[in-house]
């Protein structure tokens, strides 16, 4: 019995050897969405995506890992920050429906959109104005006013956790009015310079 035990384990180690080996890097590697190529091509092939906030270029926070600037919020940051004053304009990036327009916890207020053209791409824009001007379902075109950068403080939300040093409840983790823009590939975060001219 221990023979056949043993001869059976190692027929398994032996196949899921062979699939490691021989099939997963061919899956990994066919996959285009991870590529520098699959970036270069977005931005090739045409402008880019549509900058979010025209005149608005400073990024206060990176992609990636990074101090916590306020409780609650991640020290690996899914997007980048814009700083904006409250009421300032949002523009669709690209071609999109919206799936999402409403209270989204850390990231407050927040509007996803799933990018018709790139249909495995979502992008949030979170701690947005909550007078929404789109609505889920709605189709956006790219450059299309979607909405505003919220204000620092809201109210209204039963039981919410963010709060400024005096006290006050917040539009999310955070400690400011700004854009946080996600963009995620295959409901992956990835660094969203990559889908913008870089001039």
């Amino acid at each position: 019995m221990v023979k056949i035990l043993n001869k059976l384990f190692l027929s398994i180690f032996i196949f899921v050897l062979f699939i490691s080996l021989f099939f997963v890097p061919i899956l990994y590697s066919s996959n285009p969405y991870y590529t520098d190529e699959y970036y270069e091509q977005l931005i090739l092939s045409g402008d880019g995506f549509f900058w979010p906030i025209p005149g608005y270029t400073y990024i206060s926070s990176y992609f990636g890992k990074r101090v916590s600037p306020t409780s609650y919020a991640s020290s690996n940051h899914s997007g980048i920050d814009i700083p904006a004053s409250s009421n300032t304009n949002l523009y669709a990036i690209e071609d999109g429906i919206v799936t999402f327009a409403s209270w989204g916890a850390g990231g407050g207020y927040t509007i996803v959109l799933k990018l018709l053209n790139f249909p495995n791409i979502s992008v949030s824009y979170c701690h947005v104005s909550p007078n929404f001007i789109v609505s889920r379902n709605q189709i956006v075109k790219k450059g299309e006013l979607i909405g505003f950068v919220g204000p620092k403080n809201v109210y209204g939300i039963n039981n919410n956790p963010y709060k400024d040093s005096n006290g006050n409840p917040t539009n999310g983790a955070t400690t400011g009015c700004h854009l946080h823009l996600t963009i995620k590939v295959d409901d992956i975060p990835v660094n969203p310079l990559n889908f913008f001219n870089k001039e």
